[in-house]
């Protein structure tokens, strides 16, 4: 009898071990399941969140199909300019070698792609890099981006401060002959902040480290003076 016994209960054992053996086994292949949903739960929700980024701005008229950049010209080389409206060294670039840019945009020989990033933010109490940026796009809505883009280096205020106020960026808008109403209510509502970050950020995938930036035909330039900006275009169009 003690021998059945001893059977029965060595059976009984191994039979409560396995049926704990497979509870753990669907315990984890549950949790390794719940994992595997979340994972991909998260994946899905990360690819909704950056779509959403990416279409969360409207780009005024006269930019590029990316929404990255103001065209001016149609000239078969391509000048892309990435600069801060509160950038000393743009405003003495745009002094020295703009009017070359000009020339080679009205000769045909180029167009060129300008994207007002803003990336000196921290130098401005009022965030003035990208209030200029997001004005210069109420500029370009109202076809006077390149008139606007020249005033405002020319007013350029010094770093540290406040830049120039929402009301002196109308006024200059409405000196180079922007509908005051229209510019101005599109400045003071911030339209364009939303596009000014799109071509901010697509300047860091670009891999745009400072301001000014100058690449021909996806090239960086590095002689930024006139005659280096026309060789880089000749041999571009070559």
């Amino acid at each position: 009898m003690s021998s059945r016994k001893g059977q029965k209960d060595a059976a009984r054992v191994v039979r409560e071990q396995l049926a704990r053996e497979k509870r753990r086994k669907r315990t984890l292949w549950t949790s390794v399941g719940a994992v595997v949903v979340l994972v991909i739960a998260g994946l899905i929700g990360w690819s909704v969140y950056s779509s959403q980024r990416a279409d969360d701005f409207t780009a005024p008229k006269g930019t590029n199909d990316a929404g990255t950049g103001v065209v001016i010209g149609s000239g078969p080389v391509t000048i892309d300019l990435y600069e801060d409206y509160l950038c000393p060294a743009c405003k003495q670039f745009q002094e020295i070698s703009g009017a070359t840019i000009d020339q080679l945009v009205s000769e045909g020989k180029a167009k060129v792609v300008f994207h007002p990033v803003a990336i000196l933010n921290r130098y401005s109490t009022t965030e003035y890099s990208t209030r200029s940026s997001a004005a210069s796009g109420c500029a370009a809505e109202g076809g006077k981006f390149k008139e606007f883009t020249d005033a405002l280096f020319e007013r350029q205020p010094p770093e540290g401060g406040p830049g120039l106020s929402d009301d002196e960026l109308i006024d200059i808008g409405a000196g180079v002959g922007l509908n005051r109403d229209d510019f101005g209510s599109c400045v003071s509502d911030g339209t364009f902040k939303p596009w000014t970050q799109h071509v901010t950020e697509d300047a860091s995938k670009a891999r745009v480290t400072g301001t000014p930036t100058i690449r021909v035909d996806g090239k960086d330039v590095a002689d930024r003076s006139p005659e280096g900006i026309k060789a880089a275009v000749e041999a571009a169009g070559k």
